[in-house]
C-alpha cells in the first residue's frame, strides 16, 4: 500500500484542504492526515484529522490552524498490520492582516513616459526617470542610494555636476539628491593624461573632452567608496576632439578609473582620492595608429571603464572592470587605500597581468566586442561570486548574462560549465528586451546593479529604454530605471542548475508578499522565452509573449511547443510552479502593463540544456 504526498489547496488563514492518492488497499481501521508545526515527519502521535475516501483519494478539511504558520503534514492509514505514511509536505497559512494589505495596496502611479517632466527644473518629479548604468547600496540610515552614468533625456544634466544621485526607502519612491562630483573635473585626470602623453612624445591636451561613466558604490568599513570612470574623448595623435572631421589616423585617448570616499551618503560630500587605474595596451607605447574609422582593432587592451568592487568575507578587495576592448579584467586592491595592491608599470606593452587578469571575454581574441558593464556580487547563501555582464548596444539589443565562481578574481563559468575567458557567449540570459501585451515593451535593458537589502532579499536594477517602435520623439533616449526582485534556483533535478539568479519579469512595486496559494494559479498567463541573441545590431528581437493556460485539473495548454499539452504542479511553501518539468519561481508583483495597474503573480526560471538554455518569464493575466 502506498500514499502520495498530500496536495494542498484552498489555503487560508485558519484552514486548508488536503488530498492524497492511495494505491493497493481499502481495509482501514483509521485514515487521515497528521500534522505538526515543529516535526517535519509527523506521526499519529501528533495532531491528526480523519479523512474520507473518494475514488481512491483521501480528502480532509483541516480547521483551527494558526495564521501565518508553517505546518508539516503526512497522510496515513492504520491497518491490522500497522501504520503506513506518505512522504511529508509543508504549507504556510495566510495572515489576515496581509490579506488586508493586498486589498489596500496601491500600485505606483508614475508614468514610464516622463518626457513631459524631463527638464532639469522638474528633477524633483523624476523618480526613476533618466537612470542610466545605476549602482545601488543600502546605507546605515535606511536609505538605498543610487548613483549613475551622466545621461538624461535631452542632456538636461549638463552643467550640473556628475554622477547624479537619488535615494529611496522602499525602492519604489526615489528622491533626487544631487551630483556626487562637482562640474569641474578632478585635476589629476588632466595631469595623469598629459604625463603619459609627454612620455609618449605627444603634445599635451589643454582642454580635454571628458565623459563621465558608470560609477559603483560600496560600503567598506566605516566609509563608502565610489569608483568612477572618466573617458578622454580626444584623438591620441593631435589631441583634437573626437569628431569625424577631426580624424587623424589614431585611436581616441585612454580612460581613467578614479575613487571618491565619504562617511555620510546623505551629505553627498565626497573626497576625491585620485587615480586607481587607466586604460592599458599590449601594443607598445606608439602603436596607436588607426587605418580608418571602420577599423576596430583597438589600441587599448583593457579599457578603464565600468568598474565594480567585490570584497570577500576574508577582507580581500578586487576591482573588476572593462568595456568592449578585449574583455573584463580583475585586479586586487589594497583594502586600506582602495587602489592596486602593487605599483603599476607604464600602461603599454603589458604582458604580465599587471593591469589585471582576464576573467571573461565575449569573443576570444577580439579587441572590439559587445560586452561591458560587469557587476560582481557574493551571495553567502550559495557560496558563489556572480559576474553579471551586459551584451550588445545600449539602444536596442542590450541584455544581461551571468557567470559564477567560487573565487572573486578567476574561474567564472556559465551554466553550461564554459569558462568566461574561453570566448564563448555566456548562458543564461538574465534579462533581454521584451514585450508583454498592452505595451510597446522595453529595449536597451542591461548594465545592472545587483544588491541586497541586508535581510536576505536581492534586487536587480538597470536602465531600460523605449524601443523605436514606441514612436514619438527619440524614444530610445527615454531611459527609465527598473528595479526587480531576484529569486535563486533550488531543487533543480540537475544540481548544477541550483543557486542561479532569476530576475522577475515585472518591476518591483513593494507588493506585500503574501504566500501564493495553488488555487490562485489556474487561469491564463503570458509566457515569454528569452533566447540567446547577438545583440549587436538594431534587428535584435524584442521577445513578445504567447499564451499559457493552466487548467484546474493540472493540464497545460500553450502556444509554445515546449509547454503545450503537458502538466503543471505547485510546490506550496517554496512558491515554485512546475510546468513540464521547468521550475518557475513566483513572486507577487505589479502588472505594469494593465490599466489601471494592479497586483498579479509573475515568475521566472530556466529551461533547456546546452546552447538552448532559455529564460522563461510568466505573468498571470486572468
Amino acid at each position: 500500500m502506498t500514499l502520495s504526498a498530500p496536495v494542498v489547496s484552498n489555503l487560508a488563514q485558519q484552514s486548508i484542504t488536503l488530498v492524497s492518492e492511495i494505491t493497493g488497499g481499502n481495509n482501514f481501521i483509521k485514515k487521515g492526515f497528521c500534522y505538526s508545526t515543529s516535526i517535519k515527519e509527523p506521526s499519529i502521535k501528533d495532531m491528526i484529522v480523519e479523512a474520507i475516501l473518494v475514488a481512491d483519494k483521501l480528502e480532509a478539511q483541516v480547521e483551527g490552524l494558526k495564521g501565518q504558520t508553517t505546518y508539516y503534514v503526512r497522510a496515513f492509514v492504520l491497518t491490522d498490520t500497522g501504520v503506513t505514511y506518505s512522504s511529508s509536505t509543508s504549507f504556510t497559512t495566510l495572515n489576515t492582516s496581509q490579506d488586508d494589505e493586498l486589498v489596500n495596496y496601491q500600485p505606483p502611479m508614475y508614468s514610464d513616459d516622463y518626457r513631459s517632466i524631463a527638464g532639469w527644473e522638474q528633477r524633483s518629479q523624476w523618480n526613476l526617470a533618466n537612470v542610466h548604468d545605476p549602482s545601488v547600496v543600502k546605507a546605515d540610515d535606511g536609505y538605498y542610494y543610487m548613483y549613475q552614468t551622466d545621461a538624461s533625456y535631452g542632456n538636461v544634466h549638463v552643467g550640473h555636476g556628475h554622477f547624479h544621485c537619488r535615494r529611496s526607502q522602499n525602492l519604489v519612491d526615489w528622491e533626487y539628491v544631487g551630483a556626487a562630483m562637482p562640474e569641474t573635473p578632478p585635476v589629476w585626470v588632466k595631469e595623469e593624461l598629459n604625463a603619459y602623453r609627454s612620455t609618449m612624445g605627444l603634445q599635451p591636451i589643454e582642454n580635454p573632452s571628458y565623459g563621465y561613466w558608470a560609477p559603483v558604490v560600496r560600503k567598506v568599513g566605516n566609509v563608502y567608496r565610489l569608483y568612477y570612470s572618466i573617458i578622454v574623448d580626444n584623438y591620441i595623435k593631435t589631441g583634437k576632439v573626437n569628431k569625424t572631421e577631426n580624424f587623424d589616423g589614431s585611436w581616441t585617448e585612454r580612460a581613467f578609473i578614479g575613487l571618491m570616499e565619504t562617511s555620510d551618503l546623505a551629505s553627498n560630500q565626497w573626497e576625491d582620492k585620485g587615480m586607481v587605474i587607466c586604460s592599458s595596451s599590449d601594443k607598445g607605447m606608439n602603436d596607436w595608429g588607426r587605418p580608418g574609422l571602420n577599423n576596430w582593432e583597438a589600441y587599448f587592451h583593457y579599457n578603464a571603464i565600468d568598474p565594480t568592487l567585490v570584497v570577500t568575507p576574508e577582507g580581500k578587495h578586487y576591482l573588476i572592470y572593462g568595456s568592449w576592448h578585449s574583455g573584463l579584467a580583475s585586479i586586487e586592491l589594497n583594502p586600506q587605500t582602495g587602489k592596486p595592491l602593487q605599483d603599476l608599470p607604464n600602461p603599454w606593452a603589458i604582458a604580465d597581468n599587471s593591469y589585471g587578469s582576464l576573467i571573461a571575454t565575449r569573443t576570444h581574441g577580439s579587441r572590439w566586442q559587445g560586452s561591458e558593464g560587469p557587476e560582481v556580487i557574493y551571495n553567502p547563501e550559495t557560496g558563489y561570486y556572480y559576474l553579471f555582464v551586459a551584451y550588445g548596444q545600449v539602444t536596442r539589443g542590450y541584455h544581461t548574462r551571468v557567470l559564477r565562481s567560487k573565487q572573486p578574481h578567476r574561474g567564472y563559468k556559465d551554466m553550461r560549465g564554459i569558462a568566461g575567458e574561453a570566448g564563448q557567449e555566456a548562458l543564461p540570459v538574465v534579462t533581454h528586451p521584451y514585450k508583454f501585451d498592452g505595451s510597446s515593451g522595453w529595449a536597451g535593458f542591461s548594465h545592472c546593479a545587483v544588491f541586497s537589502d541586508n535581510n536576505g532579499g536581492w534586487y536587480y536594477a538597470s536602465q531600460a529604454r523605449f524601443p523605436e517602435e514606441a514612436g514619438g520623439n527619440a524614444p530610445s533616449a527615454v531611459m527609465m530605471g527598473h528595479v526587480r526582485t531576484i529569486r535563486w534556483t533550488e531543487g533543480e533535478s540537475n544540481n548544477d542548475r541550483n543557486g542561479w539568479p532569476v530576475v522577475m519579469p515585472e518591476r518591483y512595486g513593494a507588493v506585500p508578499q503574501v504566500a501564493v496559494g495553488k488555487e490562485e494559479l489556474a487561469g491564463v498567463w503570458e509566457l515569454i522565452q528569452l533566447k540567446a541573441s547577438s545583440g549587436f545590431d538594431g534587428d535584435t528581437p524584442i521577445y513578445s509573449s504567447m499564451r499559457l493556460i493552466l487548467s484546474e485539473n493540472g493540464k497545460v495548454a500553450a502556444e509554445s511547443e515546449l509547454f503545450g499539452n503537458t502538466e503543471w504542479t505547485y510546490e506550496v511553501g517554496k512558491e515554485v510552479l512546475v510546468v513540464n518539468g521547468v521550475r518557475i519561481y513566483l513572486s507577487r508583483e505589479v502588472d505594469w502593463e494593465s490599466s489601471p495597474r494592479h497586483i498579479t503573480i509573475v515568475g521566472g526560471g530556466y529551461q533547456g540544456n546546452g546552447d538552448d538554455i532559455r529564460t522563461v518569464w510568466v505573468k498571470k493575466i486572468s
